[in-house]
């Protein structure tokens, strides 16, 4: 990349990021000041407009985790595979708010927590497999074979996301089906524009963590393999320093097409 178009991503990012937050503070006013308060759930309804966008997010990190798993698979490259992991951890820290900000909307609205609703359970279910995933790239050596056993894990994931969604049609259950209108307390319309501000929001905020995932991923794969170039070439000394230990990921891997 030359020194033109990363200025160019650097002034395209800061503009994401500014428009990111000013459209939260926005979606807050809008939320908080502006859309009625749900006669039967309460305040506790506005929870609403945090966790399904939280899903929503959800979805897209786990989407951006198959799509980089599939690219990686069939070409290997650092970019791929940077994509499916930052998308896995988007899914992760999504997925935990969907089911931090669930069972506080279940405690009043049904009177208990947690119950093994079908859509609960296969949410939960997705959030454990792309745990597993960074599991995996955390613990195990990033050489090909790790990074191709990951990238199947993170298709696994993918495939559970349909269920997911038809969870409720197919097997009935506890779960609102906000969106078309059978729950949630939608009908005035400043509750339907601040949930669409939310999924703006969230949507951008989203694609701001990806891409700075994404590109943290991608330099601190060059930086290792930088790293390893220079021990190759003898141009590093730090193994004659007592206690340092040069870093030992499976080099092979670090060599797939950047």
């Amino acid at each position: 990349m030359t020194k033109k178009s990363s200025a160019s991503a650097n002034a395209i990012f800061g503009v994401l990021v500014l428009a990111t937050a000013v459209l939260f503070v926005v979606t807050i006013q809008v939320i908080f000041l502006r859309a009625p308060v749900e006669k039967t759930m309460g305040i506790v309804q506005k929870i609403f407009y945090f966790h399904v966008p939280s899903a929503y997010s959800m979805y897209l990190g786990a989407t951006a985790c198959f799509v980089g798993s599939c690219m990686y698979l069939i070409r290997p490259s650092d970019t791929s595979d940077a994509l499916a992991r930052a998308g896995a951890e988007l899914a992760v820290v999504f997925g935990a708010i969907v089911l931090t900000t669930g069972p506080l909307w279940a405690a009043k609205a049904w009177g208990y927590y947690w119950t093994w609703d079908p859509r609960l359970t296969t949410s939960l279910l997705s959030v454990l497999i792309y745990v597993a995933y960074l599991v995996l790239r955390a613990f195990t050596g990033d050489g090909d074979g790790e990074r191709r056993f990951a990238a199947a894990l993170g298709i696994l994931g993918a495939a559970n996301l349909p269920i997911i969604h038809f969870s409720v049609q197919k097997w009935s259950g506890q779960h609102p089906t906000v969106i078309t209108g059978k729950g949630g307390g939608l009908a005035h319309p400043d509750m339907k524009l601040a949930l669409l501000l939310s999924f703006l929001a969230f949507t951008l905020f989203s694609a701001a963590l990806l891409w700075a995932r994404v590109r943290l991923e991608i330099a601190r794969n060059r930086l290792a393999r930088a790293e390893e170039d220079s021990i190759d070439l003898g141009l590093d000394d730090r193994d004659d320093v007592e206690g340092y230990e040069s870093p030992s990921p499976s080099r092979e891997g670090r060599r797939t097409e950047a």
